[in-house]
């Protein structure tokens, strides 16, 4: 399978709040059809195969995305959850999830749109609930807008991911260093 989504995050409810890109910028939506709504369920490994989701099942997703988004965001800000959001995330939250089978080759999961989803969000409850909390950052690339959970030696990450961030920001210091260096004026 070729893998067109991200998940640098570390939870499948913070990467999937990241599926809405340069939140602050040149917004990238992801979940432009059905069939790309699909192929991340496939790809984050929530599921093994979804059944073929529709326009609401996308309209439902991005509410949920946004809801997750907003509360993470007031979680690092300390802010209080607005209580919109946090009905969207729990009413899904209380919806069946994708079940798990034992099959003669192994585990399998198939599943609904809306099975997945509810998945989604309680990955979201338990992250928002759990001992997590005081690990979530913002990348500090100003352009991005995900958030992670930076397990890093002493909390030191800077960005969601060295290819999609790290590396333009380093390289971009490293290019302001060397004209000031260049600007300067001799002894």
């Amino acid at each position: 399978m070729n893998l067109d989504h991200a998940f640098l995050c570390g939870n499948h409810a913070l990467d999937f709040a990241a599926t809405l890109r340069a939140r602050r910028s040149v917004r990238f939506e992801t979940f432009v059809s059905p069939d790309r709504l699909d192929a991340w369920y496939l790809e984050s490994g929530i599921v093994d195969a979804v059944s073929a989701s529709q326009e609401a099942d996308v309209e439902q997703a991005i509410a949920v995305r946004e809801a997750v988004y907003e509360l993470v965001t007031a979680r690092i800000a300390q802010d209080a959850y607005g209580s919109e959001a946090l009905a969207v995330v729990n009413d899904m939250a209380r919806k069946p999830p994708v079940a798990p089978q034992l099959t003669v080759s192994g585990r399998w999961t198939d599943a609904t749109p809306e099975e997945a989803l509810a998945t989604v969000a309680r990955h979201a409850v338990e992250l928002l609930g759990g001992p997590d909390v005081p690990l979530l950052k913002e990348c500090g690339n100003p352009e991005c807008t995900r958030v992670y959970i930076d397990r890093s030696r002493g909390m030191r990450r800077q960005w969601c991911g060295m290819e999609p961030c790290g590396n333009k920001l380093k390289a971009a210091a490293y290019r302001a260093r060397k004209k000031q260096v260049q600007v300067a004026p001799a002894g």
